[in-house]
């Protein structure tokens, strides 16, 4: 039996690539992004639940954003895990629903987002070479076991390579679309 299977490279590439698409859409860009707050941890009756189990996150200006908590007694473990998040927000509490306006991102804060935006972009590539690696090293196992030939060996790598280059051209042009994004204002 071939260990080597195509599909599951390119799947696992390409959630590389939308796992990068997540972490990118979490970088504020100076207007309200509901996926901002989806870091948020909270604790509520007990434990730690993630803020979208206890409350509904909408954006109703481009420059703010409304958290309406469910439960009237949470309120307040809400706002302080939004304050403790360290995303450079402060909620304001509105009976059970809180505010939260989007201050304007200074130049030097906008760079320091550019510069998280390529660490992001630098680990997606790094888990694509990771799985092109693992992709090379089944092809030359089924090589060895006999189950395929050198020439069909060397086109699969060359089908891997074209993947990998494939996908890592998408990073990149997802994190350079996030920098101009962030940088714009």
């Amino acid at each position: 039996m071939a260990k080597y299977d195509k599909n599951d490279i390119e799947r696992r590439m390409q959630g590389a690539v939308e796992s990068l698409k997540g972490d990118l859409a979490g970088l504020r860009t100076g207007r309200a992004n509901t996926s901002l707050l989806d870091p948020v941890v909270v604790e509520v009756y007990g434990s730690m639940m993630p803020l979208n189990q206890v409350a509904t996150v909408s954006a109703p200006e481009s420059r703010m954003l409304s958290v309406q908590v469910w439960d009237k007694g949470n309120v307040s473990a809400v706002e302080k895990g939004i304050a403790h998040a360290n995303l450079g927000l402060n909620p304001m509490q509105d009976g059970q629903t809180l505010r939260i306006p989007m201050p304007d991102l200074t130049e030097e804060r906008r760079k320091e987002l550019a510069k998280v935006a390529d660490k992001y972009g630098e680990n997606a590539k790094i888990a694509i070479r990771n799985v092109r690696r693992d992709g090379m090293e089944a092809l030359k196992e089924d090589e060895k076991k006999k189950d395929i030939s050198e020439d069909d060996r060397k086109r699969s790598e060359d089908e891997v390579q074209k993947l990998t280059d494939k996908h890592v051209a998408e990073t990149d042009t997802a994190v350079e679309q996030k920098k101009k994004e962030i940088l714009a204002q």
